[in-house]
């Protein structure tokens, strides 16, 4: 539509997408290196593209490149006069009202052979990292406890005889701290023991202990809100590298990882999602329930949603019913109802068991069984729950609006519930 205001009737090698394809597959195949920007990202999360871009290339973040004088350049160019006249009226990244001007029906069918060479760029354009972009500069001096001792970050380390280092070989628990304590604390170790007894881990460090390295690590960083927590237990260290439990013959390691970090999402706009081609394991692979640190079937499912930019990835089941995101529980409200997919092939999350009590005292029957995706995206709302996130709203599922007017009405209930409840269940450490 903006090359019709300037050329009637634009043609490929005008557009240009053609070409540009090309040059970035021959530069790759000389062994160049090429970055794809898209600006859809860059519009809605400016700061976060920025700095994903500036980490791609190994140069410092400026809040400075968020903002600049309105004006012509003399490096603008000859194109200057033709295209720039939004970019000069400017003074940030924003999406401009000429933006959403129709395409011309003559230019539909260019649109329609310029669009797989944009998808094909789109494939391996930097995609924000929210995780970045809200980085606390009090994490780069954090203590962290490792195996009895509280060292400064950069000399927190485990032995490469360590069993999660060997096989992944550990469990671990996200806890959230709250100015009231650690949010269900009891619940969290005990899976934590469950896990460890499933794996049979031998030498495990007692509540007690556990409790007092925990609260040793957020009294020596001052931590009292706003806080995540790592807590990993490992079988420990080998006295060889082997893959035979028998090798360990240290007891456990214990790791406690604190970090400033309020909840992840923008829990007011939501998360957009996609589902993923790869599938949760059920307990006929490994089950669920063991809380284990071999997170590769869901860093892969993570990619697939990096490379769509979108938040998370819902994972199904070997089924194809929904098991759950990537990194958390999901809920949809249908009708007067909550409903949530069994634990068959998903954790039974901290904060997803505590969300079935709240909308049964809520008077809300609740329903745990197979969900399709299908039956999400036509759900009145649809949740994500976990520690990292609290209660995060699904806005878009494959690219499909989600929800209404009644749905964000409950949602918002549940989650006044939530908030009301969280000091009764904090405890002190």
């Amino acid at each position: 539509a903006s090359f019709a205001q300037v050329i009637p009737h634009p043609t490929m090698r005008d557009i240009g997408s053609a070409a540009m394809v090309r040059l970035f597959e021959a530069i790759g195949e000389a062994g160049g290196e090429v970055h794809v920007l898209d600006s859809a990202h860059l519009v809605a999360d400016p700061e976060g593209t920025l700095r994903a871009v500036c980490d791609r290339l190994g140069i410092p973040f400026d809040a400075a490149m968020l903002s600049w004088p309105a004006g012509p350049r003399p490096e603008d160019g000859v194109w200057a006069p033709h295209w720039y006249g939004n970019v000069h009226r400017s003074t940030g990244f924003r999406r401009q009202a000429t933006s959403d001007r129709p395409l011309p029906d003559h230019c539909r069918a260019l649109y329609e052979e310029a669009q797989p060479h944009y998808e094909a760029l789109k494939r391996h354009a930097i995609i924000p990292c929210p995780m970045l972009q809200k980085f606390d500069p009090r994490n780069a001096d954090i203590q962290v406890h490792v195996n009895g001792e509280l060292l400064p970050r950069e000399q927190a380390k485990i032995s490469v005889f360590d069993s999660v280092v060997q096989g992944g070989d550990a469990v671990w628990e996200g806890l959230r701290v709250y100015p009231e304590g650690v949010l269900m604390l009891s619940r969290h170790l005990d899976r934590l023991r469950a896990s460890a007894h499933a794996l049979a881990f031998a030498g495990v460090p007692d509540d007690a202990s556990i409790r007092q390295a925990l609260g040793d690590t957020l009294r020596a960083n001052g931590m009292t809100h706003d806080t995540h927590v790592r807590l990993t237990l490992t079988r420990g260290e080998k006295i060889t590298s082997g893959m035979d439990p028998r090798l360990n013959t240290k007891g456990c390691g214990l790791i406690v990882l604190a970090e400033w970090k309020p909840p992840v999402f923008d829990n007011d706009r939501g998360i957009a999602v996609i589902t993923s081609s790869i599938r949760r394991m059920g307990p006929e692979v490994l089950d669920p329930k063991i809380h284990h640190n071999n997170l590769l079937n869901n860093i892969l499912a993570k990619l697939e949603a990096n490379v769509a930019g979108v938040d998370a990835a819902i994972m199904l089941d070997r089924n194809g019913q929904v098991a759950e995101l990537n990194d958390t529980n999901l809920f949809a409200l249908i009708g007067e109802a909550l409903h949530t997919p069994t634990t068959t092939s998903c954790l039974g999350g901290i904060t997803r068991g505590l969300v079935l009590e709240l909308a049964r005292d809520l008077g809300w029957p609740v329903h745990e069984r197979d969900l399709s995706v299908t039956e999400l995206i036509g759900a009145d709302a649809v949740f994500a729950t976990g520690t990292m996130g609290e209660l995060t709203p699904v806005r878009t599922i494959d690219g499909r609006s989600m929800g209404n007017a009644s749905g964000s009405e409950r949602l918002a209930a549940l989650r006044k519930a939530f908030h009301q409840a969280v000091p009764g269940l904090c405890e002190a450490v």
